[in-house]
């Protein structure tokens, strides 16, 4: 099913268990997948800036991940919430059911773009794309944006139970709650700072994909307990790809991609100038262009 806006046009794809998907592209050229991170959708303005920048060179194919936007929550949605209620095992057992799903979703789309496609992903995204490509989804090359690994204990840590706690904040629809812990338990943003955000109109968009956090949390498993990230799965991935960060970002963020690297057989390695968590998509375009390039 298809529809054609003025720019993009719109697919709604179906995943192996039965959840819609919704899929925007443009352009012309190789395919290139945009995978976003925690609280991103594929309507959101940094993806469509990058989508259009890129449609010169490339079919860019952006999509909602399962409960956002337009595509469907499926069938794993309430794992996290079963996973808060009957313990540590359930919960671990629900995570990898939801990576599982979200990998399915990303096969999917990678089929509808076509042979070899480019994946990009940001954060959390971009764990989910060589999760996706270690279990099988062809790619030609990866690039990844600050993997938000936490590979030392010298920083602040997530509590020991910082997923069950969100959890059963997602299963009680508090949502905002969610969002603040997320953010600051989570991605250790400053609590004053969230607080200020919750006055900001665009706290109602983070909260409506609150209920997506936990899998998120999922996707990374256990590499933000502070160890040194282990080969199993990132070994796996023989496909060039390329890690990238920031100049202004913290330490502990290149130490994450500097780790993953490592792992990588067929890693590159690259730091934005200037760049931090809100990265421009300007340094991102040049970044992935030069990547094809060398990649071909």
């Amino acid at each position: 099913m298809s529809a054609t806006g003025t720019d993009f046009t719109t697919t709604l794809l179906r995943s192996p268990d039965g959840t819609m998907i919704a899929v925007d592209s443009i352009g012309s050229g190789p395919p290139l997948i945009l995978v976003g991170g925690a609280f991103s959708y594929r309507r959101w303005k940094g993806f469509v800036d990058l989508a259009i920048r890129l449609s010169d060179t490339f079919t860019v194919h952006g999509y909602d991940r399962r409960g956002r936007g337009d595509s469907g929550a499926g069938p794993t949605a309430s794992g996290a919430a079963s996973g808060a209620a009957s313990g540590a095992a359930s919960g671990a057992a629900s995570g990898a059911a939801s990576v599982a799903a979200e990998a399915g979703d990303l096969a999917v789309v990678a089929e509808h773009a076509g042979a070899d496609s480019l994946i990009f992903g940001m954060s959390s995204g971009g764990v989910l794309a060589l999760r996706s490509v270690a279990a099988g989804v062809p790619a030609r090359g990866v690039v990844v944006y600050q993997p938000p690994f936490v590979v030392s204990d010298s920083g602040a840590l997530p509590p020991a139970d910082f997923a069950e706690h969100l959890d059963r904040l997602v299963a009680e629809n508090n949502r905002s709650a969610a969002v603040r812990y997320f953010m600051t338990r989570g991605m250790g943003a400053p609590a004053p700072i969230v607080a200020l955000m919750r006055l900001a109109p665009f706290w109602k968009d983070l909260k409506a994909v609150a209920h997506t956090l936990p899998a998120d949390v999922a996707v990374m498993g256990d590499t933000i307990e502070g160890r040194p990230l282990a080969r199993h799965p990132w070994g796996q991935i023989e496909v060039p790809t390329l890690v990238l960060d920031g100049s202004k970002s913290p330490k502990a963020t290149g130490l994450a991609a500097d780790q993953l690297a490592g792992r990588l057989p067929a890693a590159q390695r690259a730091t934005l100038a200037g760049q931090g968590h809100n990265v421009a998509m300007t340094a991102l375009e040049q970044a992935i262009r030069g990547f094809a390039g060398r990649s071909n």
